[in-house]
């Protein structure tokens, strides 16, 4: 007799307990998004002292995220009991360094309307995020796998890491052609390497497409949920 997954009773889950999923995603490629900005001030000697710190800090963040992040996808993607709670815990994180970033910027820097707006807006969309996956929800009926149907947290990683590689090459190599080829059809004016600069920038901008679709995939296809196995 084949065995059936049993869906905790209680509230039906109105479907919203996957934007966390969705937030998580968009979190991880800003921080992506920052690492590769950032990446070639490492080394740089020159920089003032606070803004070596708040270089170097936001690079550590970054890389935190990212790696805690895949780890929640994998939780995710196979609709983990631990999910909740994990990611929770993950957002709280997230939100204290919100807080501490913004308040080091508004003390060493210039204080800013626009830059403590967003760090408001992501603080709020974090703490809507904690609030659907409440007890009660009805998530617990969406995230409701045993720990033991996923597989171990090594090979989500590595999985994320691959994809993160081969999307990144595919995504920046079909930018760059992209960028190169609109840049042709507008005739676009290439006076101070002004087509080159564009086909860069869509180049890049696949390269991030591409390494957070990569990563996506690659953690969903490790993980993607198997057929029940008869008893």
């Amino acid at each position: 007799m084949a065995s059936i997954d049993q869906q905790p009773a209680g509230r039906p889950d109105s479907g919203l307990s996957f934007i966390p999923v969705a937030w998580l995603v968009i979190v991880m490629g800003l921080s992506a998004y920052g690492l590769i900005a950032n990446w070639r001030l490492i080394g740089d000697f020159s920089l003032p002292e606070n803004a070596f710190f708040l270089v170097y800090g936001g690079l550590t963040g970054g890389v935190i995220t990212i790696l805690w992040g895949l780890y929640l996808l994998g939780l995710a993607f196979n609709r983990s009991a631990r999910f909740p709670r994990h990611y929770t815990i993950w957002q709280i994180a997230v939100i204290i360094w919100l807080v501490l970033r913004q308040a080091y910027v508004s003390y060493a820097f210039v204080f800013s309307v626009e830059a403590l707006g967003f760090t408001v807006a992501e603080i709020a969309i974090g703490l809507l995020c904690i609030y659907l996956l409440r007890n009660g929800a009805g998530s617990e009926t969406v995230y409701a796998n045993p720990e033991t149907e996923r597989p171990p947290v090594f090979v989500s990683i590595l999985a994320a890491l691959l994809g993160i590689i081969l999307g990144g090459v595919i995504g920046a190599c079909g930018g760059f052609f992209a960028g190169s080829l609109i840049a042709d059809l507008t005739h676009m004016s290439c006076f101070e390497g002004a087509c080159g600069f564009f086909a860069a920038f869509v180049g890049l901008g696949g390269l991030i497409v591409g390494a957070i679709a990569g990563c996506i995939f690659a953690v969903w296809r490790v993980n993607r949920r198997r057929p029940a196995r008869a008893r």
